[in-house]
């Protein structure tokens, strides 16, 4: 791991990892490369079937904002505080299902529920539909009883990205930003410009800069990939975010997204850490810990993360 400030990450380490070959191995034949949206939304949702919510979790639907829902609470439900999580997909494909696994294991670990909702998808519903859907869900949250202080805001991928962008839309709009955040292997450069795509680009079997490339036209339309709430990398100003924990695996190509926006968030005078994890593919936390148990030593850190600034918080009833 490597959780230093440096811009700028540099490995020639193959991959060896037994469990990421077995991983890459199912993903070569999954359909996720698939050339149609709807084909690889059907692929991920079925690689997902064989990843339900871990043992002591209870699944309740929820309505935020208008949205799907799904509340997912921990049996041993310890820390005063709520994670809002905005799956990944690309802005085009993810869905409650494919991340009931995800946010389960999440609500473990940090010792508390995790909501997540079914956001707008493009090309159905482009750019700033997810946007505006987060930003709603989770003024929702605070509408039914949570403080600020008790929400934090996670999401993997494109909703790392998307984290950050509902942060910005509140701050702009003057809401009052929740406790932390959290970004798992977070696309936030929609312009696909980084030089990690030529430099591990045959590494990642997850992700490629020809498939962000149709989904960031298929999400952006004719915006411009480099405004801030879809591209937060380009936002003239991060001041004033709350803490935020950033989690990378080394052989991805978005690893640069997480590298630069480290370094923009603490030159922003932002309190945030960053850990980059040898051999790791795109969100690596989504696989079972069986292959790759470094999956669960990331979860659980962040779930430490997230407790440790809940327990800085007054104690209140729980939402709802």
């Amino acid at each position: 791991m490597n959780a230093g400030g440096s811009n700028e990450w540099k490995s020639d380490v193959r991959m060896s990892h037994a469990g990421i070959e077995a991983v890459s191995a199912v993903l070569a034949e999954s359909g996720l490369s698939s050339s149609t949206i709807a084909e690889q939304r059907a692929a991920l949702d079925g690689m997902a079937a064989t990843s339900p919510p871990p043992e002591g979790v209870t699944v309740e639907p929820v309505s935020l904002a208008g949205r799907a829902g799904e509340w997912l609470t921990p049996e041993v439900d310890t820390v005063d505080g709520v994670v809002l999580y905005l799956h990944g997909g690309g802005y085009c494909i993810g869905s409650l299902g494919s991340h009931r696994g995800l946010g389960g294991r999440l609500a473990m670990a940090a010792g508390c529920p995790v909501v997540t909702i079914d956001y707008r998808l493009a090309p159905e519903h482009p750019f700033p539909a997810a946007v505006d859907d987060a930003t709603a869900a989770y003024r929702d949250l605070l509408a039914i009883g949570a403080s600020p202080g008790q929400v934090a805001i996670a999401g993997d991928s494109a909703g790392g990205g998307l984290t950050v962008a509902t942060l910005l839309a509140l701050r702009a709009a003057g809401t009052p930003l929740p406790a932390a955040a959290v970004c798992l292997s977070p696309w936030a450069d929609l312009t696909q410009s980084s030089p990690a795509y030529a430099r591990i680009g045959d590494r990642d079997p997850m992700v490629s800069k020809s498939g962000l490339d149709l989904m960031a036209e298929a999400y952006l339309g004719e915006t411009d990939p480099r405004t801030e709430l879809a591209s937060p990398l380009f936002a003239e100003n991060l001041e004033g975010l709350p803490p935020m924990r950033v989690e990378v695996g080394e052989s991805e190509v978005l690893i640069d997204d997480s590298l630069r926006l480290t370094e923009r968030l603490r030159q922003a005078g932002v309190d945030v850490s960053l850990t980059v994890w040898p051999e790791m593919i795109h969100v690596f936390q989504a696989f079972p810990s069986s292959l790759i148990p470094e999956a669960d030593e990331s979860i659980a850190a962040v779930g430490s993360f997230l407790a440790g600034v809940f327990g800085s918080q007054p104690r209140r009833s729980p939402p709802g």
